[in-house]
């Protein structure tokens, strides 16, 4: 009978480690995202956020960095910068269409690489 209660134990307490083994999905990134001023913040930072996975976003003015929080189990990076590109701003790896980056508001407007 203690075999058994014993036994019995050992399986719970094995699986209860086993559940607590968890991962974390969530990765942190710093890119570059072209843009001038307050407005180009609010639009990039909201860009980034209509990504599902993005759990926060921040960019520097001065620095034109882009601070992110990801959970990589539903987005990408990549998806990040596709999504930034489409409303006007230039990232390293993916650039905004002529019709996006001209639809900027002119204070908006960065020299363009």
């Amino acid at each position: 009978m203690k075999n058994i209660l014993f036994g019995m134990l050992l399986l719970v307490v094995t699986f209860s480690a086993q559940g607590q083994d968890k991962k974390n999905k969530n990765a942190k990134y710093t890119t570059e995202v072209n843009g001038n001023c307050d407005l180009c913040k609010k639009r990039i930072e909201k860009a980034a956020f209509s990504v599902a996975g993005v759990k926060s976003a921040v960019w520097d003015v001065d620095t034109h960095q882009l601070s992110l929080i990801l959970n990589e189990e539903k987005a990408t990076l990549l998806d990040v910068k596709k999504a930034i590109a489409k409303v006007g701003h230039d990232t390293d790896e993916v650039k905004a269409t002529e019709e996006a980056y001209a639809n900027l508001h002119s204070c908006c407007q960065y020299e363009r690489k």
